[in-house]
């Protein structure tokens, strides 16, 4: 009888493992935690570093011995491979810490004065932007315009290498849209950001 149950078992899931569909969503909190934690940093030393994923996690609590059938029409269903998928925001790379670097220092030595003097202002798509040019002497607005195009170039590649990082490509424009609403969020009092028509605005 236990024989014939267990066939049976298997002949279900093997029916139904074609209908299975494992979907990994974006770990939307994970990624506010750490564009609080990377913005804050950059910004004012606010905030710490996002830790790296601890990988000696304790497996789930009291799971069903391998010998009972649910346990082994769930390993049938989902593969090993797809259930370990679980949604998590890898940050920690070589990679995003030498970009917080140089963000960290250019804006130290340029871009928080191109901000407070409203010259500069956060765009609503997670980049920076010349707002008025006309804040700053004739003979800085090259090396702003050239400490501008660094940044964005710096940003686009930390929302890429984020989604790289965690294998998922496809979350790079999800990680930019968490970004760009966390830059304004921490955006000092007097600077300029735009909001969702595009329209630029002074906190």
């Amino acid at each position: 009888m236990r024989k014939l149950t267990c066939t049976i078992l298997a002949m279900l899931a093997v029916a139904l493992v074609g209908c299975v569909t494992i979907n990994v969503y974006f770990p939307e909190a994970a990624a506010q935690k750490a564009a609080d934690q990377f913005i804050g940093t950059v910004l004012d030393g606010s905030g710490q570093k996002a830790p790296a994923a601890d990988k000696n996690a304790p497996a789930q609590d009291n799971p069903p011995p391998a010998h009972q059938p649910s346990a082994m029409l769930l390993d049938l269903l989902v593969p090993a491979a797809y259930a370990a998928d679980v949604p998590n925001l890898r940050v920690q790379t070589p990679a995003v810490q030498a970009i917080h670097e140089r963000m960290r220092t250019r804006f130290e030595r340029s871009l928080k004065a191109l901000l407070d003097s409203g010259a500069v202002g956060f765009t609503r798509d997670g980049m920076v932007a010349m707002r008025d040019a006309a804040k700053l002497p004739l003979a800085e607005r090259a090396q702003a315009n050239a400490a501008v195009a660094d940044e964005n170039r710096d940003r686009a590649a930390l929302y890429r290498e984020i989604a790289n990082a965690n294998n998922h490509p496809e979350w790079e424009a999800q990680i930019r849209a968490t970004f760009a609403q966390t830059w304004i969020e921490h955006a000092h009092a007097g600077w300029y950001y735009q909001d969702a028509a595009g329209a630029w605005q002074r906190k």
